[in-house]
Parts: C-alpha cells; sequence; structure tokens
C-alpha cells in the first residue's frame, strides 16, 4: 500500500480553500490517492430572533441541509461527489476533523488563513489541528498568492535536527520522495553563536568549521540508516531564519519538517513548526 491513499480536505468554503485545492488536486494526482472533503458546520449558529419565532430542531436542520448543499457544490468540478466522498459533520472543527482524521487518513491539507497566524495561534484551526492530528499535515497561507508548481516539478526539501525523531521524518520524506519521484534535499540549521552575524549558506566541501563537520558527519550517518542519498545543505545563523534563507535560495515546491512526538499543548508548540508554517514561501508538510 502507498504512503498516502486518503486525503482529508477540510472546508469552509472561503477563498483560502478555493485557493488550496489545486495545491490538493497536484498531492492526489502524484500519490494516486483519493480526497474526502469535510466541513463542520455548528447548528446552534442561528440568531435570537430565529430562535425566538421558530424552533431550534427546525432551524438546526435547516442550517445542516444548507451545509450538506453547500458541500456538495464545492469545487464539485475539481473534485466530484461521485469520485470524492463529502463529509458533514457539528460541532467544534478542529476536533471534528483529528476524529475524522483517525479514521483511515493518511494526509491533512489545509490553509492556515491567518497572516498573523503566531498570534492566533490557540484559536486557530489549524494550529490545533497540527496539535491534536497523528498523521502528517499539508499547509500552505499564501495559497491565494501563489499556485502550484507543474506536475512534472517536483523539488521538494527536508529540514531535520539531529534529535531521536529525525530519523522518523527522514523516512517519511524518503518514502514519499521515493513514490512520487521527487528530488529530495536536506536542510540542517545549526544555530549561531552569535545572533548580529549574517546567516551562511554554505555546500559541505566548502565548510571548515568542527561544529559543521560533526553534524555533516551525523546526517551522513542518518542518511546511510534510512537508505538515503539525499544532498545536504547547511544553513548556519538563527535557525529559523536559516531555515528560510536556505528555502528561499532553493527551487523546491514543498518543505517537510517534524512535528514533536508528545501529544498535547506543551508537547509541540515547543518546536518550529508553526513559525515555519507561518513564514514558509512554499507550502509545508509537518509529520
Amino acid at each position: 500500500m502507498g504512503l498516502v491513499t486518503n486525503i482529508l480536505f477540510p472546508v469552509d468554503f472561503s477563498s483560502s480553500c478555493v485557493a488550496m485545492g489545486p495545491y490538493v488536486k497536484r498531492a492526489a494526482e502524484m500519490f494516486g490517492a483519493r480526497v474526502s472533503l469535510i466541513h463542520v458546520f455548528d447548528p446552534a449558529s442561528y440568531s435570537g430572533w430565529e430562535e425566538y419565532v421558530r424552533n431550534p430542531v427546525e432551524i438546526a436542520e435547516e442550517h445542516r441541509q444548507i451545509a450538506h448543499r453547500r458541500l456538495d457544490d464545492f469545487l464539485a468540478s475539481e473534485f466530484p461527489v461521485s469520485h470524492h466522498p463529502r463529509i458533514l459533520a457539528r460541532g467544534d472543527p478542529a476536533k471534528q476533523i483529528a476524529e475524522t482524521a483517525h479514521q483511515g487518513f493518511d494526509l491533512i491539507m489545509m490553509p492556515t488563513h491567518s497572516g498573523a497566524f503566531r498570534r492566533t495561534l490557540l484559536g486557530s484551526t489549524t494550529a490545533k489541528v497540527l496539535n491534536d492530528v497523528d498523521c502528517p499535515v499539508a499547509t500552505s497561507r499564501h495559497a491565494e498568492t501563489i499556485a502550484p508548481r507543474p506536475m512534472e516539478h517536483r523539488e521538494w526539501l527536508c529540514a531535520i535536527g539531529l534529535s531521536e525523531d529525525s530519523e522518523r521524518v527522514l523516512r517519511f520524506a524518503v518514502r514519499a520522495a521515493t513514490e512520487v519521484g521527487a528530488h529530495l534535499r536536506i536542510i540542517h540549521a545549526i544555530q549561531s553563536t552569535d545572533p548580529r552575524l549574517p546567516i551562511r549558506l554554505d555546500l559541505e566541501e566548502k565548510i571548515q568549521s568542527a561544529e559543521v563537520r560533526e553534524a555533516i558527519d551525523r546526517v551522513s550517518a542518518l542518511q546511510r540508516k534510512v537508505g538515503s542519498n539525499a544532498s545536504l545543505r547547511i544553513a548556519v545563523g538563527p535557525v529559523k531564519e536559516a531555515l528560510m534563507e536556505a528555502i528561499r535560495e532553493s527551487d523546491a515546491d514543498a518543505l517537510m519538517i517534524g512535528r514533536l512526538a508528545p501529544s498535547g499543548l506543551q508537547g509541540r508548540l515547543r518546536d518550529l513548526t508553526y513559525a515555519l508554517v507561518r513564514d514558509s514561501p512554499v507550502p509545508v508538510t509537518s509529520v
């Protein structure tokens, strides 16, 4: 069985979801995966006037029917109902998306909506989904201003550290790239001891520092362990800024990063996932 066979596409009928559609379609075509669209509605989102003049049960049923029709019609030409199931749920969006994802989905694809992603972190449905699900989540806040690269352009980056979780992230990236015929490159960032120094992006054969040589040796050992021969680039500077600079200089169309394994708010908010999703110039898949 392939790595990604079922993709969950949460939609709220916004322009961001419309713009995300081509990315979802591209991923589905690359992996040969089925796409299911999910919409979560609030049956209690009626006005006080409605409740005053009508039965609440009747109002909730009407809202459900409206949501059902909108979901069936949404992106119907790109994702026909006959081939792409629709899932209508009610309640808290993040909770319902997470519960549905646990029912056999390999990848969630959704926009972030917010430009001020970090400031609205705890109120963001996407942030809560990132925090609560175990499957990979592909996100992009730039979907309305950029478009997917042509189908034949498959340049992927995988940013890894040197933690115990790095093997899992790299294994996923290598397998995914192999399945779709993508060219994979690895980026590793080393925190600069002096934040005032400019970011350095060095090819491994040009680097002389002991710290960077050690990083190259450890990443190389990790690659041998997972059977990878991806090219490696080392970035030196503030970690997030160094990674962003490396991404901007590349010709990649996707970035893969790891999410810390422990569940719960304190487990995953410690890593750079949210900052990278917020600022990355390319869509990000967090694994």
